[in-house]
């Protein structure tokens, strides 16, 4: 019996760099998706690995002399157009935050 969202095959690299990305990840069970457009759910294997990577970073920033920092999940339409440019190619995929509390923003 098939399980659902398993990937049968893997897209080529060289074909479909973003595609191959994605069937990695599902097969390897390191993200499932989320019913929330966008959003990927992180499984214990993603999240280990999440893990062992910020860990590694974190030596790296603090042998270097340096201390983390951790900025806002929200930023203003405002400071986001001032990179217009640079933001371009993810358009599509921002998500607006246009209400809160039951009133307009």
């Amino acid at each position: 019996m098939p399980r659902e969202g398993f990937v049968s095959s893997i897209t080529r690299q060289s074909e479909d760099f973003p595609g191959w990305y994605n069937d990695v990840v599902l097969k390897a069970e390191l993200a499932s998706y989320s019913p929330v457009r966008g959003c990927m759910i992180i499984r214990p294997y993603g999240y280990s690995v999440w893990e062992s990577m910020r860990d590694e970073l974190d030596r790296h920033i603090k042998r270097t002399g340096h201390q983390n920092v951790y900025f806002p999940l929200f930023v203003p339409r405002s400071l986001l157009e001032k990179e217009a440019e640079h933001v371009e190619g993810f358009d599509p995929q921002v998500a607006w935050v246009t209400h809160a509390g039951g009133k307009e923003l």
